[in-house]
């Protein structure tokens, strides 16, 4: 990511730097009457990183929270899950057999939160923005398929693909395809700062110390016109340094919800004895973790050192020391409840087969033990990610096949460094952008991937990203999916470990919890209200 430093004015009793670290509500007071939702995730401008909420860049769990709140989209997933339906459309729909055209017919009336009218040449001009400025771990990527942005009049937008794609309406859910005025964004240049204006369900007002994001009070934005219902008419995402913190101000009641993240042991212990006042959710999950290899790296170059390690690692291990109830193996970059899902690697590999990976390195010729050191970020995935790596350290080392060795470092350093190609060995995380087996396969696998990784596979690429983008109904697209999955398994350019579940705390009298998070993660902060606790 790269931000640029930019420090907006501080409101009255803004926090003092002290207690901005720990979001100590003491420092100030709650906005009037607002529902106070607390969250790990860290929002900072910086001249790597110019632009945090600009859709144009934005492609982070926290960021696109935001984002969902203030600016409004064509497509967006409904309240319980499943296809995406229209937001600020009023209809849309492939107008072809081939999945290669797509129409979307604006709601009337729309406007965005100035008051001026939204119309569709506001679309195009949001979408094509993306695609020019392309920015660099930015989410154009989601939008490879489009070849032009048609309008049609005042109020009808057509898409024209490139080739066939029945996951566009899903893109379209995203704030990559987030609705903005020429008159705030300019078409070829981020806009920098944590300002956002938008025509979603609320308008943002950001407070920021030492160009890092302490609070953003979302306020109801009368002029939104959508299928979204708000139960609320403020709220306020607090940011804290750690889970510690953020669960202590759960439990004095200085804060009514928190999700991004509770600790493992937080989740173990509001589980087996919640706070007087406090309720747990458990909430369906389809984060990622996963091991992510430089293909070029000369100690993981060759396959055969990957794949020992895919046979090595005993995720059950890892899981059990480090993250308990709130994680389950992984064997595939596919989760285990999204719709072609297939256990490749343990098909592969079995689990914890040190046999297996000593035959695979001395068939190799490979010396034992490989020396490799896996690099993780200290200050992105919440407090157990020290912990994993160490553990992962020590069952590896345990097999005497390999001597690892671990570094974490902040994201700010450590994710410009992976993408350079200066790990051979890294962990990263996965929130998908959507429930579908495509969005964990083709951001890994495609051209200009997520990971900037070296690694090609022409069939994939051209052959089975493709045939699995022509099916409309997703479950005859599986074969392309499973197989897929299985030459991720055979050539190993990444490594799953874990499938996240996820879990929300909240105060008694805060309603709409069970709604407040859906399965890709997507914070609806709309959902949240006051009432008597069930």
């Amino acid at each position: 990511m790269n931000r640029k430093t930019m420090v907006l004015t501080a409101a009255i009793g803004l926090l003092t730097p002290a207690l901005s670290a720990c979001g100590s509500a003491s420092g100030g007071g709650a906005a009037s009457g607002a529902i106070v939702v607390g969250t790990t995730d860290r929002f900072e401008a910086a001249d790597y990183a110019p632009a945090p909420f600009d859709p144009a860049y934005a492609y982070d769990a926290g960021a696109w929270n935001v984002l969902r709140q203030t600016v409004q989209t064509l497509m967006h997933t409904p309240r319980g899950g499943g296809q995406p339906v229209p937001e600020a459309a009023s209809d849309c729909r492939f107008t072809d057999t081939g999945n290669e055209s797509y129409r979307c017919v604006l709601r009337p009336d729309l406007k965005f939160a100035n008051g001026d009218p939204l119309t569709a040449k506001d679309v195009k001009f949001s979408i094509d923005r993306v695609l020019a400025i392309k920015a660099e771990n930015g989410p154009s990527s989601l939008l490879s398929t489009l070849d032009t942005v048609e309008v049609k009049g005042a109020d009808t937008v057509v898409f024209h693909l490139k080739t066939a794609d029945a996951t566009f309406p899903y893109k379209l859910s995203t704030p990559a395809a987030g609705i903005v005025s020429e008159k705030n964004y300019d078409a070829k240049k981020l806009r920098p700062g944590f300002a956002v204006d938008g025509s979603g369900p609320y308008t943002m007002k950001a407070e920021v110390k030492d160009d890092h994001l302490v609070r953003a009070v979302f306020t109801k934005n009368p002029h939104y016109k959508g299928d979204i219902k708000l139960q609320n008419d403020k709220v306020e995402l607090r940011t804290f340094a750690d889970s510690a913190s953020m669960g202590k101000a759960l439990t004095d009641g200085s804060v009514h919800m928190v999700s991004r993240t509770l600790a493992p042991a937080q989740i173990a212990d509001f589980s087996a004895k919640p706070p007087k006042g406090v309720k747990l959710v458990p909430m369906p999950g389809l984060e990622i973790r996963y091991l992510g290899f430089n293909t070029d790296a000369p100690v993981v170059k060759d396959k055969a050192v990957r794949q020992a390690l895919a046979a090595a690692v005993d995720r059950n291990n890892v899981i059990s020391k480090v993250y308990g109830k709130s994680a389950q193996p992984l064997y595939s970059l596919v989760p285990t409840t999204v719709t072609g899902h297939v256990n490749s690697f343990f098909n592969k590999y079995g689990e914890a087969n040190t046999a297996k990976a000593a035959s695979l390195l001395k068939d190799a010729g490979i010396k034992t033990p490989v020396k490799l050191t896996l690099n993780y970020t200290k200050d992105h995935y919440g407090d157990g990610t020290a912990a994993e790596f160490e553990a992962l350290k020590t069952q590896l080392n345990s097999t005497q096949l390999f001597d690892i060795t671990v570094q974490g470092n902040d994201w700010s350093d450590f994710r410009p460094a992976q993408k350079k190609g200066d790990y051979a060995a890294y962990g990263l995380g996965w929130f998908p952008d959507y429930p579908d087996a495509d969005n964990f396969l083709a951001p890994f696998l495609e051209a200009d991937n997520f990971l900037g990784t070296p690694y090609a596979n022409t069939t994939v690429r051209t052959r089975l990203i493709p045939d699995s983008r022509r099916a409309a109904d997703r479950n005859t697209a599986a074969p392309a999916i499973a197989d897929m999955q299985d030459i991720v398994a055979e050539d190993v350019p990444v490594l799953p470990l874990w499938q996240g579940k996820q879990y929300v705390a909240a105060r008694d009298g805060i309603t709409g919890v069970e709604w407040s998070v859906n399965a890709i993660s997507d914070l609806q902060l709309w959902e949240l209200g006051r009432g008597v606790s069930g």
